[in-house]
């Protein structure tokens, strides 16, 4: 890794055979902004579909996500290359609390409910910060070895996989812009030479952006409309107000509702930090630690949820641009931070980006999300998993088709009651958890987790002798 070469692009970069992996002091500064733009742009289509989605605000949305962000790296010693963006895992504690529509189909007043729902998911941010807590206590390998490669392997595949279905639902809105799209990012990134090749995502956001304005497939009217500065902070929707409000019995409900969610956030968040861990070579689970990185994911939360943001959590979208560029400097995915800010005080620059067509959103998107389960692959074929072995097929097998079967299933997730209360976890959640509780009862584990010996992966798993 630390041998210098001259790449057939002709950039300077650190790598290992044909895989050449770029830092800041390299590339300097002009092209480290454009590489921020670009994963500005990676996460920005799904960070601001979850305020859409849910009535949030789409500027406090870019707010927290920018100081998520950077606090998530100022407490991992600024090792780890993550974007916080919105979370889609509490979607479904957000309807349970403040539903969008009435019976009619109708739009509902929800601005006194959503601030509930935020307290709420501050509240599951706590659970992150506990098992912080216990693992600074007890160790990571007390931990991990319930997260071998079998599980989060497959974990990985399938968040990837589970993802698609928006990729295709917004490829689907214009074909012929998000093939365009696709195409610009395959021919820039094999074919590109110099910044070309690792710029791939903001050449196919641009040019299909700019392809869609030209043929008049896109609508500039909330540009037209927008304020060109303003203020992403509003009291009436913050969990502060909520608890001055005194609603005790709804402040009460939406933390039984929400805060279970939190346990299978956190499974989903060991797995990405595996993922990056895997696509940058580095054993982050190590160093600086799997306590901090879910510390900082959850104060993140805890920070963004009291101000009226919707849950943070490690974006795959930017881990994607990070196996695309081989561009693993965390100083990058900080500029995108800071542009992330800079954007939630300007509501008239968020609507250009907001105006994006949703088929470039897609088209992107369907390369990002593919790139995340290749590195699921990736992870199981470079730790040797032994799918000879009966168990270790029958736990990938239930994690693949739980996660995604659920997922495109009718009810879109599995759920249950407690009394008045329905508590429903995703598909990811259901796989994830089914197969930690079977690689822990079923016998034949033949594996540890060395920590101290981090592997091409990111987390080594050495194979015991049988």
């Amino acid at each position: 890794m630390s041998e210098k070469k001259k790449t057939a692009s002709g950039v300077g970069g650190k790598g290992i055979g044909d895989t050449c992996i770029y830092d800041a002091k390299t590339l300097g500064a002009p092209k480290v902004l454009v590489l921020g733009v670009q994963h500005m742009f990676a996460m920005f289509g799904a960070t601001i579909l979850v305020p859409m989605l849910t009535g949030l605000d789409v500027s406090t949305t870019l707010l927290f996500a920018g100081l998520g962000t950077l606090l998530f790296h100022f407490l991992t010693k600024g090792k780890v290359p993550v974007f916080l963006g919105s979370s889609f895992a509490f979607l479904g504690g957000y309807a349970a609390i403040a539903p969008m529509t009435d019976a009619a189909g109708g739009a509902m007043d929800n601005a006194k409910l959503l601030p509930y729902a935020c307290f709420g998911v501050a509240c599951a941010g706590l659970v992150y910060l506990l098992l912080s807590l216990l693992i600074k206590l007890f160790g990571t390998g007390k931990v991990m070895r319930f997260f071998p490669p079998i599980v989060t392997g497959p974990i990985i595949i399938a968040i990837g996989l589970t993802l698609s279905q928006s990729a295709i639902d917004n490829c689907s809105s214009d074909w012929f812009i998000a093939i365009v799209a696709i195409a610009l990012v395959i021919v820039c990134n094999i074919w590109g030479k110099g910044m070309v090749k690792i710029v791939p995502i903001i050449i196919g956001v641009i040019g299909s952006y700019v392809l869609a304005a030209i043929l008049g497939r896109v609508d500039f009217t909330a540009v037209k409309e927008a304020s060109w500065i303003g203020i992403p902070i509003h009291w009436n929707q913050t969990a502060f107000w909520a608890l001055s409000d005194g609603d005790a019995s709804l402040l009460i409900t939406s933390v039984i509702t929400i805060m279970p969610i939190a346990l299978a956030t956190i499974v989903e968040h060991i797995g990405d930090i595996s993922a990056i861990s895997s696509t940058v070579g580095k054993n982050f689970i190590k160093e600086p630690g799997l306590h901090r990185t879910l510390l900082g994911d959850g104060l993140a939360t805890i920070v963004a949820a009291l101000f009226g943001a919707p849950a943070n959590t490690t974006y795959g979208e930017n881990t994607g641009v990070l196996a695309l560029t081989k561009v693993y400097d965390p100083l990058v995915v900080r500029m995108a931070a800071v542009f992330a800010i800079l954007l939630s005080f300007s509501p008239k620059f968020a609507a250009i980006i907001g105006c994006m067509p949703t088929a470039t959103c897609g088209g992107v998107s369907l390369v990002l999300y593919g790139m995340i389960s290749a590195v699921g692959v990736r992870n199981i074929v470079e730790t040797q998993v032994d799918f000879s072995k009966t168990r270790n097929v029958i736990i990938a097998a239930l994690i693949l088709v739980l996660s995604i079967g659920i997922k495109y299933s009718a009810a879109g997730s599995v759920g249950f009651a407690i009394g008045d209360l329905n508590i429903s976890f995703s598909g990811i959640a259901v796989g994830a958890l089914t197969g930690i509780l079977l690689n822990a009862m079923l016998p034949g584990k033949d594996y540890r987790f060395d920590d101290d010996k981090p592997s091409g992966t990111g987390v080594d798993f050495a194979v015991r002798g049988r």
